[in-house]
């Protein structure tokens, strides 16, 4: 019989994350019986080397908040699209005899671009996106591939480049016809939150994607929808990220 595999996932908190969930249906679904994935709360990511320690038989991590960049540090080498965003969501680990060899892959912009593409017509030009983190990168390289502005929204703006959610107004949401949450802001456990912007600028014509998927309707999405704009969630970016990573690892 195969060796077992063992997958994971690293982060902190893990408790609103459906990766291990996902991981296990399919593996029941497709009768992959030597594999399994759980989830590896890590209080910082300097703890990657002693779980690697722990567990020899790990052959590949998704990587989620808040470490996706500050992983990179530790990998052995990145795929293209990684060194360009600086951030990293998958680990192909290869054991060795010496040290495990980590190799760096970033399947947030293949899933994001082909979970946003099918709501996408023809008048955005610009999308405000919020928050900086390592999922932002993601989504700053696929709204410019795709020809269209992102403007970078940050609560502590560290470049000119950058708005405070102080800048903000209704006319500047207006004008951003794609408003993209990139930031943990209202995900379980603390569903009332929501992204500190001026939703009167909301109109029909706007489309409202959050990269939380855990509650499925976020109140950033609901207010959304009430405004008559179009109102996406994460959880499609997630299935098509997870099967990239597993084509990754077993690639």
């Amino acid at each position: 019989m195969r060796k077992p595999r063992l997958y994971g996932l690293i982060g902190k908190p893990l408790s609103h994350s459906f990766s291990k969930r996902y991981f296990e249906e399919k593996f029941q679904r497709e009768s992959i019986g030597d594999a399994r994935y759980e989830n590896f709360p890590l209080d910082s990511i300097d703890m990657l080397l002693s779980l690697l320690e722990q567990y020899p038989s790990l052959a590949g991590l998704n990587v989620t908040i808040p470490y996706k960049k500050s992983v990179v540090e530790y990998l052995d080498s990145m795929d293209e699209i990684s060194g360009i965003v600086g951030a990293v969501n998958a680990i192909k680990i290869l054991q060795s005899d010496t040290h495990p060899f980590l190799a760096g892959y970033n399947t947030d912009v293949h899933g994001f671009r082909e979970s946003l593409i099918p709501h996408l017509g023809r008048a955005e030009k610009k999308a405000l996106v919020l928050g900086t983190g390592g999922a932002s990168e993601a989504v700053l390289y696929v709204l410019n591939d795709l020809g269209i502005e992102p403007v970078s929204v940050s609560r502590n703006p560290s470049s000119e480049n950058q708005l405070s959610y102080d800048d903000l107004n209704p006319g500047i949401v207006r004008e951003c016809r794609i408003i993209i949450n990139a930031t943990p802001v209202g995900m379980y456990p603390d569903n009332n939150r929501f992204p500190d912007i001026p939703y009167d600028g909301l109109t029909e014509d706007h489309l409202l994607y959050d990269l939380v998927y855990n509650p499925e309707v976020t109140v950033f999405l609901r207010k959304g929808r009430e405004a008559g704009a179009t109102a996406v969630n994460g959880r499609k970016m997630l299935e098509l990220q997870a099967e990239r990573s597993w084509e990754i690892w077993n690639g």
